[in-house]
């Protein structure tokens, strides 16, 4: 099980991490949410719990708890720039089915 972190998306977190100025890393997971069924959690992580799975790549680390990792194995954290909107954006090959929104998800 593996999750990536684009070079982008890693220069984002360092800036935001060295901003806030204290942070082990950020921490991935989903919840239940939305018209869809799910949705993707994105915090600060100060400290990892005993069972999380750390995945680092571009001195960024993410960490991600055993529940959420089956829903997120193999997605990739990106940040785009898309006309006047940026933000995370999520390649979660596990979505079967999105809202219109775009805020939920099913697998």
């Amino acid at each position: 099980m593996t999750i990536t972190i684009t070079e982008a998306a890693a220069t984002h977190v360092r800036n935001f991490l060295q901003n806030r100025g204290s942070g082990l890393g950020i921490r991935l997971g989903v919840r239940t949410s939305g018209c869809s069924g799910m949705a993707y959690v994105l915090e600060f992580a100060d400290e990892s719990e005993a069972d999380d799975q750390i995945f680092e790549q571009h001195g960024v680390k993410v960490l991600v708890d055993p529940k959420s990792l089956l829903y997120l194995d193999g997605t990739e954290l990106d940040y785009t720039r898309e006309g006047l909107n940026e933000g995370f954006k999520f390649n979660n090959p596990n979505v079967k089915d999105s809202c219109g929104c775009g805020e939920s998800f099913n697998v």
